[in-house]
């Protein structure tokens, strides 16, 4: 499964890819807001060290403006994957923009007949909001259940991209549900790594380790 970094904190983003831990990244309104920056500019500094797909998204509504805006976000870098929300508009602006051969992320998805009409559209993408559905008491993890079964019956290429990732456990769900990948803040993938046991194991290991008296170097 890849992990996708949903962040537009270029420090976040850099640590983490230090580490081999990026394999794309996704950036929304609300993100580019927190950054404080221009999305234009800290877009394209993502997409100077990111090797795999960067979503920027289009805040236009209407089809021919998103095309517009779309074409204009794909000349950032190669690597651009143009967001548009699940409405009528976004869809015909997908099937547009993919027509073109641009990498299309198709944002807001929360039904399985919404993610098949991506599909259909040409998305690259399709992003179900796990955490949004279990906010008002839906199970997210059914849907993604769900958009794996109707792709794989029909062989759709579109790649599931869990998002609204809250926890560590919807990772897990994740991958364990077939996602292709996950987008998550950059600290919940790094609370991937945390265990009680595991802190609880080195403490004991350091403790004995210091009666022995030993030094390795």
């Amino acid at each position: 499964m890849k992990f996708f970094i949903d962040t537009a904190d270029v420090p976040a983003i850099r640590d983490l890819h230090d580490l081999g831990m990026v394999d794309g990244v996704t950036t929304n309104p609300s993100l580019i807001m927190k950054s404080g920056r221009d999305i234009i500019e800290v877009t394209r500094e993502i997409c100077s060290f990111v090797e795999g797909p960067v979503s920027a998204e289009v805040v236009a509504l209407e089809a021919d403006a998103m095309i517009k805006e779309g074409r204009h976000l794909a000349e950032i870098a190669s690597n651009i994957a143009v967001k548009l929300p699940l409405t009528w508009d976004g869809l015909k602006a997908c099937k547009v923009l993919s027509g073109e051969g641009k990498m299309v992320n198709v944002t807001l998805c929360f039904s399985p007949n919404q993610a098949l009409l991506a599909a259909k559209a040409g998305a690259t993408f399709i992003s179900p909001f796990i955490g949004r559905l279990d906010d008002i008491h839906l199970d997210g993890m059914e849907l993604i259940h769900d958009i794996r079964a109707i792709y794989d019956n029909y062989d759709f290429k579109t790649e599931i991209l869990a998002a609204s990732i809250r926890s560590v456990n919807h990772v897990t769900q994740c991958a364990l549900a077939g996602s292709d990948v996950i987008t998550a803040p950059p600290e919940v993938i790094r609370k991937l790594a945390a265990h009680p046991l595991t802190d609880a194991g080195l403490a004991q290991f350091m403790k004995d380790w210091e009666k022995t008296g030993q030094k390795i170097i």
